[in-house]
């Protein structure tokens, strides 16, 4: 089981609240990766927001820097929101990371993105949502899966590309690509269909009810004809560890609060509900937040229904401070890690 993290960035508050420093948000990142790295954590995922809040709005350019900045961490997007994004660029700015990271450490998820910013922003209908999350994905995977540098391919919502380079390519062979889904069953069909990877990002409910979807899946790619190596799951979900339970729930939920404040006045949520976020918080909730004990035993457990290889939490949100996301990332790398191998090692 690989344990990592992920983020979309966190823009640190100021002491009346009001938010910080965007600039200062991506260097904490930066910071953070280069953290999980030095500790032995598996693995760091870069979401793509464009918020205030949530500034991380390139992910390539964040994982660039990381890979010259890192040695054994794999990188990856988490997601890049391809239908908004030319997948030529996208290819492009990975294979730049990976290049400096000497080959290996670097992963695309394309994801269609939960959160609509990105349409208005660079000029795209929603109402072509699913054309488009369809056509720019089919484009990605040519170019990944080309044999030569010339990558040729014709399609209805960007020019066509006719027997033209696509570089830098990849150190060794191809970037692992994998589908973002936040638990449509269409995606998980679509990704087994396919053979590729799939991640699921769970933030709310109980996350064994996720089985149901992770069986499609590799139905889905059983019945096409995929088999190996490629056909796995991966799980994102909100958390953060600290020494005590205690400690933990009372650090992550002034940002969850933050967070859905924020997302009420978007989205038209209701106001945050403290038991609602302590219902979550613990098993079988949707939230990470406890102890290295407790955090181990959800993974094992959430494993036991999924089978996933690798399970990752977001934990700065709503101007979480710095220094406890660091020892989060500690936590989970020192203390998560060898816990969940030494209770999967059991099954």
């Amino acid at each position: 089981m690989e344990i990592g993290a992920y983020s979309f960035g966190d823009t640190p508050l100021n002491a009346d609240g009001t938010p910080g420093s965007t600039a200062e948000g991506i260097r904490n990142l930066f910071e953070a990766i280069v953290h999980a790295d030095t500790q032995g954590l598996d693995y760091f995922g870069v979401g793509e927001h464009h918020t205030v809040s949530m500034p991380a709005s390139s992910p390539g350019a964040m994982l660039a820097a990381a890979a010259g900045a890192t040695k054994n961490i794999k990188l990856g997007s988490a997601a890049s929101i391809i239908s908004t994004d030319d997948p030529v660029r996208v290819y492009q700015q990975m294979t730049t990371a990976d290049a400096i990271s000497g080959g290996g450490r670097i992963e695309i998820t394309a994801g269609r993105g939960s959160s609509v910013e990105t349409f208005p922003l660079f000029g795209f209908d929603l109402r072509d949502y699913d054309q488009l999350y369809s056509e720019k994905l089919d484009l990605l995977m040519a170019i990944n899966n080309a044999e030569t540098e010339n990558v040729t391919w014709s399609g209805s919502v960007r020019p066509a590309i006719d027997n033209l380079a696509v570089v830098p390519r990849p150190v060794k062979g191809k970037l692992p690509l994998w589908i973002a889904t936040g638990g449509s069953p269409v995606s998980s069909a679509r990704a087994g269909q396919l053979g590729l990877p799939i991640s699921y990002g769970i933030i709310g409910g109980a996350p064994h009810r996720f089985a149901s979807l992770a069986e499609l899946y590799r139905q889905s790619a059983a019945q096409a004809g995929h088999a190996g190596a490629e056909i796995k799951i991966s799980v994102a979900a909100l958390g953060l560890v600290a020494p005590t339970k205690k400690e933990a729930l009372e650090r992550f939920y002034p940002g969850w609060r933050n967070l859905n404040v924020e997302m009420g006045r978007l989205r038209g949520w209701p106001a945050p509900d403290k038991n609602a976020y302590l219902a979550q918080a613990d098993a079988p909730g949707a939230y990470y937040v406890g102890d290295p004990d407790e955090v181990a035993q959800r993974i094992a457990h959430l494993h036991g229904y999924m089978g996933h290889m690798r399970h990752f939490l977001q934990t700065d949100i709503g101007g979480l401070p710095h220094e406890h996301l660091l020892e989060s990332i500690t936590l989970l790398a020192t203390e998560v890690k060898p816990r969940v191998d030494r209770l999967l090692a059991k099954k």
